[in-house]
């Protein structure tokens, strides 16, 4: 680590968190370091830093901002508040993926807009939230998601249980949900985080139309989007290959890691 370095912490060792904190590590982004991390298992946390080549603090979710210039919040949608709050109070930047938590935490958003610290969505496991945030600079019409995964991917989320549905034994695509992406959010928080973010780029979550299918015939998460608007007709389709958690897919912990590297660039690509 040098003097000039960006200090990153990372809030949850999940799938995603333990993929940035290793290539933190190993030095895959030159400008940043590794400076500390906060696990829900402490002696989980304490065995995984321990196989880092590097000197990584391990301390509570508030002590987080302490520690570092930039923290990464890849953690269950429930401990949004303790994660961002913090950093927001100590004028941090705070890297936010469970992004569809802050529809019910608008004084996160509230403490941002005061100028304390700056909360950052990455494009995750989507694409083209360049291109709607400039449509957005003129006139969107409508925009439109359709997200089809694998049933695996939906296992334990709320709208599945509080609508008596299940996924077990597809044989053909059962679509799940069609509505706005705020009522996707509320039922599929650990799925469609990717919805909210369109929404914030695009006309909000009110306005974005979202449809959820479980396709047993794919092996990855696939997102298609439409958007009209005064300056373009947008078609934009991803297929992200999973990581080990079937929920999300590995392009996310990329994308935040395409974020930490703008941050110290010397050329920044992109709106």
């Amino acid at each position: 680590m040098t003097k000039t370095d960006i200090r990153v912490a990372i809030a949850g060792l999940g799938a995603i968190g333990k993929v940035l904190a290793t290539r933190l590590d190993a030095g895959q982004l030159p400008g940043c370091c590794l400076a500390a991390v906060s696990g829900r298992d402490q002696g989980k946390t304490a065995d995984f830093v321990a196989g880092l080549s590097g000197s990584v603090a391990v301390v509570p979710l508030d002590e987080l901002p302490q520690h570092a210039d930039v923290i990464v919040e890849c953690a269950p949608p429930a401990l949004m508040p303790e994660i961002v709050a913090p950093a927001l109070k100590a004028g941090k930047k705070i890297i936010v993926l469970s992004v569809g938590a802050l529809l019910d935490q608008p004084e996160l958003v509230r403490l941002a807009q005061g100028g304390q610290g700056q909360i950052l969505v990455p494009s995750g496991a989507l694409l083209g939230l360049d291109a709607v945030t400039a449509a957005a600079e003129g006139r969107i019409e409508s925009v439109k998601m359709v997200s089809r995964k694998p049933p695996l991917g939906f296992k334990g989320a709320p709208f599945l249980s509080e609508n008596n549905i299940c996924v077990d034994g597809l044989s053909e695509p059962l679509r799940l949900f069609s509505g706005t992406a705020r009522e996707a959010a509320k039922g599929f928080p650990s799925n469609l985080n990717v919805a909210v973010a369109l929404a914030l780029a695009g006309v909000g979550p009110d306005q974005t139309q979202m449809e959820v299918w479980a396709d047993p015939s794919l092996a990855r998460n696939t997102h298609h989007i439409e958007v009209i608007s005064d300056s373009a007709l947008l078609h934009m389709t991803i297929e992200n290959i999973p990581s080990e958690n079937p929920k999300t897919g590995r392009i996310t912990a990329q994308s935040v890691m395409a974020v930490l590297r703008k941050l110290s660039a010397p050329v920044r690509v992109g709106t």
